[in-house]
């Protein structure tokens, strides 16, 4: 049985009788207090495996507007939804001062709201940045849906849904540094970063398993990180963090933003080394399911896995 808490800028998820004794499986932040060069955004931190080990990172030195798990797209129309300086072809990476922010406005569902439903449905204002402290102008609404299902005695999935809709009257098209010029660079969409003790780690894909390097840019229905917690016994303390694609998302199967080195990272990106258009009017529709699983997987379990996780994704879907 899933529990809920809501502190008003916070709701966290817990499962009654986890192994761990906690139960706390993550907490996503509806309002965040980030600076507006980080692109405010909802976001899931801290991230637990049903036996406690945490799968996520939030705010790191390094790229301080990466926020455990979060949608964060870095080209939407001319506006930066990631955080940080934006890719300008053939200059490099400028503070445009066009990071926006993705306003929470309202829950329009939540956990004990519909009966069997185990997580909530969101509705955000996408909004460009300030002027002279008035809020900016609102150029997408998104409908988005987030829920949670236990799938196995060492593993739950996170399905996610995001129904974005352009509400201005000119295109919003959504790119990536890649497609602004910088190679091997399409990062943008869900967006995952694990852990320090995650670095190094090895990545899992249907018929791969291997270095991070080879398989950035390649397209896969889903995509795994295996990586090791510190303060266990060499060996040992181990998780694996899984994502799945729709498989109807925009721009097809995604190619793959993942790094291993210097930090891990995991991303599905719809516009790696192609735009997506996204006119006036238009409702983009996009859905995943992330797995959190204990312990060490390889391509066979990643595959029992997926198919899990492909399932929680089909049910939520139907409904």
């Amino acid at each position: 049985m899933i529990q809920v808490s809501d502190d008003g800028a916070r709701l966290t998820f817990r499962l009654i009788d986890a192994p761990d004794g906690s139960g706390e499986l993550f907490t996503y932040a509806y309002l965040p207090t980030d600076a507006q060069y980080e692109s405010p955004r909802p976001y899931l931190h801290p991230m637990r495996t049903l036996a406690g080990d945490l799968v996520t990172n939030f705010r790191p030195w390094d790229h301080i507007w990466h926020k455990g798990l979060a949608l964060s797209l870095p080209n939407v129309g001319p506006w930066n939804f990631w955080g940080g300086p934006t890719y300008v072809r053939d200059v490099g990476y400028q503070d445009l001062g066009n990071d926006g922010s993705m306003d929470h406005e309202a829950f329009t569902t939540l956990v004990n709201w519909m009966p069997g439903f185990n997580g909530f449905i969101e509705q955000l204002a996408w909004r460009t940045p300030p002027v002279d402290d008035k809020p900016g102008d609102v150029v997408v609404r998104e409908e988005r849906t987030v829920a949670v299902t236990v799938v196995d005695d060492d593993a739950w999935v996170l399905t996610w849904r995001s129904e974005l809709t352009n509400v201005t009257d000119g295109p919003l098209d959504l790119g990536s540094p890649t497609t602004s010029g910088r190679e091997n660079a399409g990062y943008g969409g869900l967006f995952w970063r694990g852990p320090r003790s995650f670095t190094e780690g090895t990545v899992i894909a249907p018929g791969f398993a291997g270095d991070a390097e080879v398989a950035r840019g390649e397209r896969f229905a889903w995509m795994g990180f295996v990586g090791r917690h510190d303060g266990y016994a060499a060996g040992s303390g181990t998780s694996t963090v899984l994502i799945v694609d729709g498989g109807a998302n925009p721009g097809g199967v995604p190619q793959w933003f993942v790094r291993s080195v210097p930090f891990a990272v995991l991303c599905p990106a719809p516009a790696f080394s192609e735009e997506v258009p996204f006119g006036p009017g238009e409702t983009l529709t996009f859905e995943y399911a992330v797995v959190v699983a204990d312990g060490e997987s390889d391509v066979a379990r990643g595959e029992k896995l997926a198919a899990l996780a492909a399932a929680a994704l089909g049910s939520r879907s139907a409904r």
